[in-house]
């Protein structure tokens, strides 16, 4: 079985997510996304409310071979206890493909997982941290968030 692990914040789950998650859905048996809980950031949006909602959103998309968990510690300690054989990275532009490019390699040389990057095509401009400050003031950001995403953070 090829699994693949998706790690983020995701706060919030964005429309650039849900692509990166449909595309890895085809490519995959099954994919695993998993929100990461680092105690030295503090979060916008509740990570147990958003993990509940992004699991009521893929089902609804259809997509029953993903699965959606918490998580701390390293990505690649997680992505090796859930089998997974493969690191997910969303590619927004060439200024992500230089962090990215940087993180794949050491997780690569500490736990040979490779990382595969799906460009995020036309939502390049969209993230969570945009999303967060046209919220904060008073913009319409239904565009950018999947519907239930939405209506879980107002």
């Amino acid at each position: 079985m090829r699994v693949c692990f998706y790690a983020g914040s995701f706060d919030p789950f964005t429309v650039g997510h849900l692509h990166i998650v449909r595309v890895a859905s085809k490519l995959f048996d099954k994919v695993i996304i998993g929100i990461g809980k680092n105690p030295n950031k503090s979060r916008r949006f509740d990570s147990a409310k958003m993990k509940t909602v992004i699991k009521e959103l893929l089902n609804v998309e259809g997509m029953t071979n993903c699965e959606v968990i918490e998580f701390f510690g390293l990505t690649i300690d997680t992505a090796r206890e859930y089998n997974a054989q493969f690191l997910i990275r969303g590619i927004r532009n060439g200024i992500d493909y230089d962090y990215e490019e940087n993180l794949a390699l050491i997780n690569e040389e500490i736990s040979g997982l490779d990382t595969i990057y799906i460009r995020a095509g036309s939502y390049g401009a969209v993230s969570s941290s945009m999303v967060y400050e046209l919220m904060q003031h008073g913009k319409d950001v239904s565009k950018y968030v999947p519907g239930p995403i939405l209506e879980s953070i107002k």
